[in-house]
């Protein structure tokens, strides 16, 4: 037990060991899965909200109306967002006053210089394409330049070029061809088509408005000064509506080289400084929750700690199971063992339910069996002594007094002789036919039966020494049940319920033989105006060697096996035999087989 016990202990503990361990994984498996996914939706989050932004400095000249805005992008993402200036000054904020701005600045919002992390795509001079400045076209040039458009638009089409119409920031409308190879990009209008030109005119859509020809000449101006302020020479050339520096000189384009990244350089410096007054000046941005806390993580000590007294408390938990466990399989080990030694009162007591609780009282039923198969043992050996000694008593004393010349064996004392020996011979039987049926080598031999035959010849057998009884012997079968049985063994049973009512009617009584069907079942009466059975007594009559007088007389009694034999007849043909008594009115046995 004390092995069971370790074992328990030690099965509880590496229990605990491991579930904390594979919980303690989970845990931070799932952590870091959560805080990657978060991370993931905040920088997403983050990149739309500066984007909304980006997009507001580039349309505005100031931060003065942007408060409106900014709470809506705090409503539709969950967020806490505020702008500042450069020196600190707050411009607006979505949390209430007075709430301490985040310690950690997420982007700076100047559409002049576009932070590339949260705007992977931007151009390579960083200007964000809203910004349009005095590049932006008046209603009525975008009316005009649109028709001219679709009218292009439609011609293309009429020659089986098809062509697609957008409008770009600042208005001006574009014309892509979509008959690109597969993994190209369509490029915008207008395209080197020389046969198409001369059918589609694209010089109306395609020529600079008033409006876009002041700012290239101002962008142009800006970008002269630049060049020359660096003293490069790049040849004669102008910006275009593109943004791309057009070399006006006959020979071909110089390498690329230091010349083409001054001018780069000089064109985008030009356009912030044209693009300064329509956009907002530069902005910091800060992004947090609505409910920002400062988050203490938990040390590892503590987290150990509490591992520490998980485990101390599973440990304490599983000595007391275990302790309350092993002590029951101990009672029963020190039942078994008493068992062993030959006490049959062996038995254990178990206060608990469940499983254990059922062990020991499946334990105390086998112990209570054991014990009740052990008297009739011993009782069967005394009974099988008794009965075998009497006649054999009788016998050895008859033949010695006719050895000695006491007695003369005459036909009536050779007779008797031959009564004990038949005595014996059927004890003897009867006893080899229990044994076949307790060893399940009873052999059945069935056949269809007639039960009225079976009953008129058990009731031929016995008429006889039932009226040198005084008493009555009948029949009373209803209908012809069907039946099929060993009519042999069948015979047997009946007649040895027959005999025993018989020894135990008194003169004037009354035996009844019936027959009839219940169901699925063929039931077979023998019922008797006998002395009767006390009810302390029915449970017994079927046991071997029982008899109610316990003188064992053969004049009050037989050898004890007849019902015995009665029951084991009627188990091995499927059926069942019961009794039923009112002392000194009548007992009636009934055989119940399978139809």
């Amino acid at each position: 037990m004390r092995s069971l016990f370790v074992r328990l202990l030690t099965s509880s503990a590496v229990v605990a060991v491991c579930s904390i361990t594979a919980t303690a994984w989970l845990a931070a498996s799932s952590t870091s899965g959560a805080i990657q996914r978060e991370q993931g939706q905040t920088l997403a989050s983050d990149a739309r909200i500066n984007n909304s932004l980006l997009g507001y400095a580039s349309r505005h000249p100031d931060w003065s109306g942007v408060a409106a805005t900014l709470r809506d992008l705090a409503a539709r993402n969950g967020r806490r967002i505020a702008l500042a200036t450069e020196n600190g000054t707050l411009i607006a904020d979505s949390a209430t006053a007075g709430t301490p701005l985040p310690a950690k600045v997420t982007a700076v919002v100047d559409p002049l210089a576009v932070d590339v992390t949260l705007v992977p795509g931007a151009a390579k001079d960083r200007i964000d394409p809203r910004a349009t400045g005095p590049y932006l076209l008046s209603a009525r040039d975008r009316d005009r330049l649109r028709k001219a458009a679709d009218t292009y638009a439609v011609c293309m089409g009429r020659t089986g070029q098809a062509v697609r119409v957008t409008v770009s920031n600042t208005g001006r409308p574009l014309v892509t061809t979509l008959s690109q190879g597969v993994g190209q990009r369509p490029s915008p209008m207008p395209v080197e088509v020389p046969t198409m030109l001369e059918v589609c005119d694209a010089i109306p859509f395609n020529t600079p408005t008033r409006t876009e020809k002041a700012a290239l000449r101002q962008l142009n101006l800006l970008v002269g000064r630049c060049l020359k302020g660096k003293g490069k020479g790049v040849g004669r050339g102008s910006v275009g509506l593109d943004f791309t520096w057009v070399s006006r000189e006959k020979q071909p384009a110089p390498p690329v080289g230091e010349p083409d990244q001054a001018i780069s350089s000089c064109v985008a410096t030009a356009r912030r400084e044209q693009l300064d007054p329509y956009v907002a000046p530069a902005a910091y941005l800060y992004i947090g929750f609505p409910a920002e806390a400062t988050g203490q993580r938990i040390p590892l000590s503590s987290i150990a700690g509490v591992a520490l007294l998980v485990l101390v408390l599973t440990v304490s938990v599983s000595v007391m199971a275990a302790r309350r466990l092993v002590r029951p399989v101990n009672a029963l080990t020190h039942a078994a063992r008493r068992m062993r030694d030959g006490d049959g009162s062996a038995r254990v007591t178990v206060r608990t339910t469940g499983e254990i609780s059922e062990l020991a009282t499946a334990f105390n039923e086998m112990s209570e069996h054991l014990q009740r198969m052990e008297e009739q043992r011993k009782a069967m050996v005394s009974d099988v002594s008794h009965e075998l000694r009497t006649p054999l008593s009788n016998l050895r004393g008859w033949l010695e007094a006719a050895q000695d010349g006491v007695a003369d064996l005459d036909p009536a004392l050779i007779a008797s002789l031959v009564e004990e020996i038949l005595l014996l011979q059927h004890i003897v039987d009867d006893l080899q036919q229990l044994a076949l049926a307790d060893a399940g080598k009873l052999r059945l031999h069935v056949e269809t039966v007639h039960l009225g035959d079976l009953l008129d010849q058990v009731t031929t057998a016995h008429r006889g020494r039932a009226e040198a009884a005084g008493l009555t012997l009948t029949t009373a079968v209803t209908g012809d049940p069907p039946l099929t049985a060993d009519p042999v063994r069948l015979r047997q049973a009946v007649g040895n319920l027959v005999t025993n009512s018989l020894r135990y009617t008194p003169r004037g009584g009354h035996i009844t033989l019936g027959a009839r069907q219940d169901g699925d079942q063929v039931v077979v009466e023998v019922t008797d105006t006998g002395i009767g059975i006390p009810a302390e007594h029915l449970p017994h009559v079927f046991d071997r060697f029982w008899r109610a007088e316990k003188s064992r007389n053969r004049q009050t009694g037989g050898s004890g096996l007849g019902l015995a034999i009665v029951r084991n007849l009627a188990e091995a043909h499927g059926g069942t035999v019961t009794v039923a008594s009112v002392p000194g009115v009548r007992t009636t046995f009934t055989l119940r087989l399978p139809a």
